[in-house]
């Protein structure tokens, strides 16, 4: 939805979405709205300007001109707004990337995560070279490679912590602990595991745009989210500054598409060089994506670059 500006009047721009479309679609009367979101993903607030008068200071914000509502759900609310009952909060979680914990969770040197879509990829030597892409001449998985195929607790796994990142906070507020998280990714290109490699899910929903949505809970014996101890951690264990309310771990394993066929890579991917850690380079066909985590309690989103590749 969007409002527009309609000299002076508010016109509220109400469209449904394409998945809303394809529900009402059925005609079998099970269509309902029962839940709507509200987002601000078109606001600038650096534009609010504390010099001005009361009356000026947002008025560069109130100019802003806003689109018309997008019936694609990949291109709107991307910034969802949040309603909280404590007002007296000065810090607020957020989520981060754990590349410190240890060395099964370090990216690649890229800055990114590769999924070795199949075992010829993960293990295979070039020519004459005593390295592969995922493994090290001594043998121990390559930094950021996650292995698609062979994920029974071997390679690299991702590791997300929630919590407030400044050390003048000891708690943190109960209705901000994040004890769901979301994760979108394309469900052409992978799914999402435990970092065992053991526990396999099934998405909650998967829209026309081939996104998968899986929900992952914390609950007492979950391998996805966790509370950690407060006391087992260490400045050097995770880039947060501060408590640490919930982790999250998971892998990404290769869909079936990747591993016995180049159709996606042909038409949605490139060829691209890897160098592994010990300098050599392997010619590649590679696919770069982006996986979506979200804490629901807060609302908060964490974009993570994801480079499936195949020898």
């Amino acid at each position: 939805m969007a409002f527009q500006d309609n000299s002076g009047d508010i016109i509220l721009d109400v469209v449904l979405t394409d998945e809303g479309r394809r529900r009402l679609a059925k005609g079998d009367g099970s269509f309902s709205i029962v839940k709507f979101a509200l987002g601000d993903d078109e606001i600038n607030y650096e534009l609010f300007n504390t010099a001005a008068t009361t009356a000026l200071q947002d008025l560069s914000i109130l100019q802003t001109p806003i689109l018309e509502a997008f019936t694609n759900n990949m291109s709107s609310m991307k910034a969802k707004l949040l309603s909280l009952s404590n007002n007296n909060l000065f810090y607020l979680p957020i989520l981060k990337l754990n590349t410190l914990a240890n060395a099964s969770v370090a990216a690649h040197t890229a800055g990114n995560f590769v999924v070795c879509v199949d075992q010829n990829t993960t293990d295979n030597k070039p020519l004459g070279l005593t390295t592969s892409i995922g493994y090290s001449a001594a043998g121990t998985p390559n930094a950021g490679m996650l292995f698609g195929v062979s994920t029974d607790n071997v390679g690299t796994y991702i590791k997300i912590d929630a919590g407030i990142n400044s050390t003048n906070v000891t708690e943190i507020d109960e209705s901000l602990i994040e004890t769901e998280f979301s994760i979108e990714i394309d469900s052409r290109l992978g799914s999402i595991v435990d970092k065992s490699g053991k526990v396999f899910l099934s998405p909650t929903a998967v829209d026309d745009d081939f996104i998968a949505t899986y929900i992952l809970r914390k609950t007492p014996n979950s391998p996805f989210v966790f509370t950690p101890s407060q006391e087992a951690l260490e400045a050097a264990s995770s880039p947060i500054n501060g408590p640490i309310a919930s982790t999250l771990e998971f892998k990404i394993r290769s869909s079936q598409d990747l591993r016995v066929s180049n159709y996606l890579f042909d038409r949605i991917g490139s060829t691209n060089t890897y160098t592994n850690a010990a300098g050599t380079n392997s010619t590649t066909k590679t696919i770069d994506s982006i996986v979506r985590i979200t804490g629901l309690s807060t609302g908060y989103a964490l974009d993570l670059p994801v480079r499936f590749a195949k020898l």
